[in-house]
This record gives C-alpha cells, structure tokens and sequence, in this order.
C-alpha cells in the first residue's frame, strides 16, 4: 500500500501555526514511508473563504519549507484540490446515501431546531438530535417539498450503543453513540460540511493515513460511519495532541499570535519556526533540540509523539530562533535573511509613499518608520498619559478594535477605515480621538505615518498583536472587565 496524507486547511483567515504543526507531522509521515503529500483546500465555507487565506496558506507553508506532492497549485492525478470545484461530486453523494437509506431530506427550521434542543436540555437528555427527534409527519414533509421550502442533507445514525474507533496514537477508542448527532451532510446551498467532503476526498483522493487534531475524535463516528455506508475502507486515524498556551488553553489568537505571518513578520526563521513546530509532542532519538526537517524525516517515528498537550512557548521558540541566528547564519547568510525578512523591495516600496512626504533628509526616515522594521513597540503605561480618556474607556477601546479586527476578512486601508468608523461613532468619539491610542498601540508614537496605511502594510496578525501588548502594558482586561466588555460588545 502507498502511504498518502493530506492537509485540508480552510481559507478563512491568516495561516495558523496549528495547520503548520499538522501539516509537517503529515508530511513527515509520508516521507517516512516513501509515500506522498497532498495539500486540499477546503473552502465549503464560501462566505468566509477568500482567494487571499489560500493565497497565504501556500506562501507561509513553503515559506517554512514544506512542499506537498499535489494539490491545487501543482496538480496532479486526483483533482481538482479546491472543494468548491468539486461540489456536484457531493450531491451526488448524498443522494446515493438518500436511496440506500442512509441519509434523509431534513425540512425543518432552525427555529424548530433551536426548540428541539431547549426542549431536550429542559428534560436533561444530550442535546444530540436523532433521525426520530428531527421526523415531521409525512403530509407535512409532501407540502414542504411541494412548496420548495429549503432542506438540508442529514446522515442516519443509531439511537444507542457505543461507536469503536481504532487510534494509531491512542488504541481503541469509544464514543457513546447517544452523543452523536443526526449530523448535516449537504447543506441547504447545496454545499456539503466538511464530514461529507471530508469523507469523499479522502476516499476518491486514495488517502491512507489522516494525521489530524485531536479535536476532530468526537467526528470519528460519523465518518466511520459515512465509509461503512460507502462501503469504502477507512484511512488509519492518527489524532494528534493539540497545542496548547503556557496556562495549558488551547492555542487561541485571542491568547497569543498564531499566525504564521506574525513570526514571519516578527523576524524568526522559517528553519527555526519549523523545527520548533517538530518538537511539539515529539522528539528525535537523541534528544536534541535543534534539527533540519531532512533530519526530522529521517529519523520520523510517530509513536514518539506524546499525548501530553505540547505548549507552544514564544520564549523557547525566541531561543531556538537566535540559536540558528548564532549558529548558522555567516554574515552573508545574516544579510540575505535580514533582505528577505523586511529590507527587500516589495515591502519597502509599501513604506515609501508613507515617508517621503515627510522627510527632509534621509536619516529622518528611520526614526519615521521604525515601527515597519520592528516587532512590538517599546511603550509603556506613560506612553498613553496624553490620551483623554479614563482606563477602563481607554481599555475597551483597544480591546472592542482587536476583537473587531478579527472578523475582518478583506484587509485593506478601506476595509480598516470602516471598521474604525464604526466604532469611533459607537464610542462618540471623534476619529482623531479614537485613533490617538491606537497610533500609539500600533507604531510606538503619538505622531507617525498614517497609523490605517501602517495597519495594512504590516498585517492582521501584526496589528493585533501590537494592540494586545498595548492592553498589557496598560494593565491588562480583568476577568470582571472581560465579561462586562464581551457583553457589551455581542450587543453591537
């Protein structure tokens, strides 16, 4: 048998270091058996899937040196590699499994899907809704559909007993199947969810092998069921451990950066990067700390993964970085790094227009674009003591603008403007006063280039980043603050 693994990253926001670390754990899988990598995208999702998270998905994964052997900008046997290009494969999927019995047209709303589950919490059953839970009289399902009332494609699963799922990491594991629900496999656009595709990818693509995060262990049901239907044979199944914040949190962009593009931006080393990402939850024979990914494939053996949740620790990684820096980098390598990193022409050229109207000699440029070339600004609570606004305001502004930033999907200078007037308006503020805080939160002066074309250039990540290191130098949010601040923004 070929050894095959895949990644299936989704296009809905920055690369996340989560999808590096499963990646590489794929792709030295494979290797190790002389088998291959394919690299799917899975943009199901189309409202927040965009051209440009695919774009950078690719760029930060060979940016860390991983190549995969087929996949939607290389080709190859089985495509195409983009899930929306694939979609009438799907229904036709479905509606095998709708003739076999295996899955069924489901007309109900979702406010008698949000009833079903209050009633069933109300009682203190699982909230997991059943085929039977779901079923409408028939004179009522022949008028929905004589009326076009939209549906969705839901799988058939059993009402009791227990689910036996084979882990190579964990062994035998059991998921009751009372906790699993009458699962959505084509939705009412005509799109699947990820469990349908998933499944016919893997199959039709001829995966072996699906290394994926633990998070995934409770869908291990459905998908094996989904096969047994099928009457397909299952890939092994490999959950691997997922990463985890020093206090032991799943790794979260509201925690930490976790986009690629951040340590990218930050100045680490792709080699670094990527070797740190190899020794969460793993290691090498010897126990060394530093190793190439050549070295990493040769030695790979995924039974020296532990299940202990790995912590991603910035300041381990910040060690190994300057490690290679010392270690590896003469100082034509050194300068051919610091060239790719932010000295190069692409990037500079964004940063020009922003200086040249405002310097008279050349040695005004640096202190002018300092916050280009540099990781967080040197601010500290003084910093802000110009800003007219008291703590706790002063506080929910940066935090109501980091978490508003989040959900932004098209980041442009316009996409930024609107979302800042928005909120300026909601704190009735004026945008010169709204902004003040943040010029200094995201370039380190009360007075710079324009803070929205500098917010643009150095990216999501980076800006985000730069106004959580703001919220803790000012203190931080407290959880009382945390909770009062979540309530009033989910009311905007």
């Amino acid at each position: 048998m070929t050894v095959r693994t895949r990644i299936a990253p989704s296009p809905t926001g920055d690369p996340h270091v989560g999808t590096a670390y499963i990646a590489l754990f794929n792709l030295c899988f494979a290797r190790q058996h002389g088998g291959q990598f394919i690299l799917r995208i899975e943009d199901t999702d189309r409202a927040r899937s965009t051209d440009e998270s695919e774009r950078m998905i690719l760029d930060s994964l060979r940016w860390l040196g991983m190549e995969w052997d087929e996949g939607p900008d290389v080709g190859g046997p089985h495509g195409p590699y983009r899930q929306s290009e694939r979609s009438e494969l799907y229904g036709e999927y479905a509606r095998q499994l709708i003739e076999a019995g295996h899955a069924f047209k489901c007309y109900r709303t979702s406010e008698e899907l949000d009833e079903l589950r209050e009633a069933r919490k109300a009682e203190g059953l699982h909230l997991a809704l059943k085929p039977a839970d779901l079923a409408l009289p028939e004179g009522e399902v022949a008028r929905r559909e004589r009326e076009g009332w939209p549906y969705v494609v839901r799988m058939q699963v059993p009402n009791e007993g227990v689910c036996v799922v084979e882990d190579m990491l964990r062994g035998t594991i059991e998921v009751d199947w009372a906790q699993v629900d009458a699962q959505i496999l084509l939705k009412s656009d005509g799109m699947p969810t990820y469990h349908l595709a998933n499944v016919v990818d893997d199959h039709l693509m001829g995966i072996s092998h699906v290394l994926r995060g633990e998070e995934w262990i409770n869908s291990a049901p459905k998908h094996q069921l989904l096969y047994e239907y099928f009457g397909w044979q299952m890939p092994v199944l490999c959950h691997m451990p997922l990463l985890r914040n020093p206090d032991k949190s799943k790794l979260s962009k509201r925690k930490n950066p976790t986009s690629i593009n951040y340590y990218r931006r930050m100045g680490f080393l792709p080699q670094a990067v990527l070797n740190y990402l190899g020794r969460m939850g793993w290691s090498m024979p010897d126990d060394r700390e530093k190793f190439s990914l050549d070295e990493m494939m040769a030695h790979f053996d995924i039974q020296r993964v532990s299940l202990g949740g790995p912590v991603f620790d910035l300041e381990k990684l910040t060690w190994l970085n300057g490690v290679y820096i010392r270690e590896d980098l003469d100082d034509d390598a050194f300068l051919e790094a610091l060239k790719q990193w932010a000295f190069n022409e692409e990037y500079v050229r964004q940063i020009l227009p922003q200086v040249r109207p405002r310097v008279e000699t050349l040695s005004d440029v640096a202190p002018l674009a300092g916050h280009f070339f540099s990781g967080l600004p040197k601010i500290d609570e003084g910093s802000f003591a110009d800003v007219k606004l008291e703590r706790e305001e002063l506080l929910k502004l940066l935090q109501f603008l980091t978490w508003r930033l989040e959900e932004v999907r098209r980041w442009d200078k316009d996409a930024l403007l609107a979302e800042v007037k928005a909120l300026a308006e909601l704190f009735e503020l004026k945008m010169k006063a709204f902004l003040a805080p943040v010029f200094i939160a995201v370039t380190g002066s009360p007075s710079s280039t324009s803070v929205l074309d500098a917010m643009a250039i150095l990216g999501s990540d980076m800006t985000r980043a730069r106004l959580r290191h703001a919220i803790a130098v000012l203190g931080g949010v407290s959880k009382k603050q945390a909770k009062r601040f979540e309530k009033e923004y989910k009311q905007l």
